[in-house]
């Protein structure tokens, strides 16, 4: 007896379940992002020469990534270029080689822009892109060794 009273309760109960389930709307409606305001949108195309490393290294992420997710070449002179039409000082800049010691096409570069006490360094190549902030060398330079002469 007791389970003909439980049943009809269990079934009272699933009927509601569902019948509010049918009635809710459609899912959420997807948020969309709001249209930038001009200050937004300069931010995102320039960078304030005394921005916060983070911002900078944020911005030089977005340069870089863009760039090369776009199928921009992995060359030195390329990767420079780009940045220099960012933006970025081309005498702040460091790159390493386009070609290993045994005159190899290099499996990555390095490129950097020294920013005050910091440096942006990012790395292109076979491996994809990666980026760090680092301190500035005691020799003044960001990148460790040999680096290639940006005189174009």
């Amino acid at each position: 007896m007791p389970r003909s009273r439980l049943a009809p309760s269990a079934m009272v109960l699933l009927a509601l379940a569902f019948g509010a389930a049918g009635c809710t709307s459609s899912p959420d409606p997807v948020a969309t992002d709001p249209v930038p305001s001009a200050s937004a949108t300069a931010a995102a195309t320039s960078l304030a020469a005394d921005a916060p490393i983070d911002e900078a290294r944020a911005f030089f992420d977005r340069v870089n990534s863009s760039y090369l997710d776009g199928g921009g070449a992995t060359d030195g002179r390329s990767l420079v270029d780009n940045l220099v039409a960012a933006g970025f000082d081309k005498a702040d800049m460091q790159v390493t080689s386009d070609t290993t010691s045994i005159g190899r096409e290099a499996d990555s570069i390095q490129f950097s822009v020294l920013r005050g006490e910091d440096c942006l360094v990012g790395q292109a190549g076979s491996t994809g892109y990666s980026s760090q902030v680092a301190p500035v060398l005691g020799t003044g330079d960001c990148l460790i060794g040999t680096t290639r002469t940006i005189d174009w």
